[in-house]
């Protein structure tokens, strides 16, 4: 999604669409893969969440409208990098 390379996907980080504790829509890392509905797919890096950050990918790639907030996300590869 970030930087639109091909790898499998059991080398990228699924994410969802989610709420925060406020009921503002969020996008919510996925590790696990459980997490019901529409999912996308990015390399584990800060590199690549940035770019997709950058061209605001995550609402087109999870298809809702508006901004998303992709701040948990960058906190989940903060921690695991």
């Amino acid at each position: 999604m970030g930087c639109r390379e091909r790898t499998a996907r059991s080398e990228l980080l699924r994410v969802v669409a989610g709420t925060d504790a406020d009921g503002r829509p969020v996008v919510v890392p996925d590790p696990a893969r459980t997490a019901p509905g529409r999912g996308a797919h990015l390399h584990p890096t800060p590199a690549c969440y940035d770019l997709a950050a950058r061209r605001k990918a995550f609402a087109r790639a999870l298809r809702v409208p508006g901004a998303l907030n992709s701040e948990p996300v960058r906190i989940h590869l903060a921690r695991t990098n």
